[in-house]
């Protein structure tokens, strides 16, 4: 049973939440770390996060019972039931919001709480399953991880933050439409409406590349207002450029859609986590 409480709090989303949150911790603090304050901040978010995902596993149950992908979670086969799941996740998210309340800044929490609002109540329970814009607004919540970890510590929203929120912003877009191809069939066979789904795969190939393109530009902007070491710019810049070639190649008239989606997919995991361990380690 324990291991079914732990698998609708996706230890793996939390983890690489975690990681943006460090990331902007980091980059706020430069040089200047309290780890005992870190180590709280990351307490209290996974609890937050942990919440969020137990929500969203309660609101998809519907989906993913049908999806083959999804069908032997937890709350399909009815492991844990419905109800004691939003106990659950309640617990958590009531645990995390006064944790970091008490911890933490007012504006921190608050982002915290913004980014859990728009991922469970207007992504989750609304827009991905009625609007082709759900991964936009999903993006919006996945954009905030390294903002919580930046003003954890700065306790402003100042350019800095700002830069770092469209850089995840523009990444998590790319990323999930990836997910969205290599997993075609299944969001079809629901009517999710995403955006290979109702506008073609070759279409959403095309944004992708758009998005990688504005995600460089928020790493430059990073470099040259003097945010990051010119370290920082040359390695994101060749790995970008990397990931371009790479969503290039989906163009291709023999590549198979499922195989490109998938190694793309793990690219922009790698491109995010250098990008991030490159941050932390400038602001050592």
């Amino acid at each position: 049973m324990f291991k079914s409480y732990l698998s609708i709090i996706k230890p793996g989303i939390i983890v690489g939440n975690l990681f943006s949150v460090i990331c902007g911790f980091f980059l706020a603090s430069q040089k200047n770390i309290n780890y005992l304050y870190l180590l709280k901040i990351i307490i209290s978010t996974s609890l937050i996060i942990g919440s969020s995902c137990v929500f969203n596993n309660i609101i998809d149950c519907d989906i993913d019972r049908i999806m083959k992908r999804t069908n032997n979670r937890v709350f399909p086969k009815n492991i844990i039931s419905l109800k004691k799941g939003f106990i659950y996740a309640f617990i958590l998210g009531i645990n995390g919001f006064l944790l970091s309340f008490f911890w933490m800044n007012y504006l921190t929490t608050f982002i915290a709480f913004l980014g859990f609002i728009i991922y469970v109540l207007f992504y989750t329970a609304f827009f991905k399953k009625n609007s082709i814009h759900s991964t936009l607004i999903g993006s919006l919540s996945g954009a905030t991880p390294p903002v919580i970890g930046y003003c954890s510590v700065s306790n402003q929203l100042d350019l800095c933050s700002m830069i770092l929120f469209f850089m995840f912003f523009f990444w998590q877009i790319p990323h999930t439409y990836t997910i969205a191809i290599s997993r075609f069939k299944d969001y079809k066979k629901v009517n999710i409406p995403l955006l290979p789904i109702k506008k073609g795969i070759t279409i959403t190939k095309k944004y992708i590349i758009f998005y990688i393109f504005l995600f460089t530009i928020f790493n430059v902007l990073l470099s040259i207002n003097g945010y990051t070491s010119y370290i920082f710019l040359v390695v994101s810049i060749i790995l970008n450029t990397l990931w371009i070639a790479i969503s290039l190649y989906g163009f291709k008239k023999d590549v198979n859609n499922h195989l490109w989606a998938k190694k793309n997919f793990l690219f922009s995991i790698f491109i995010i986590t250098m990008i991030s361990v490159i941050i932390i380690f400038d602001s050592l």
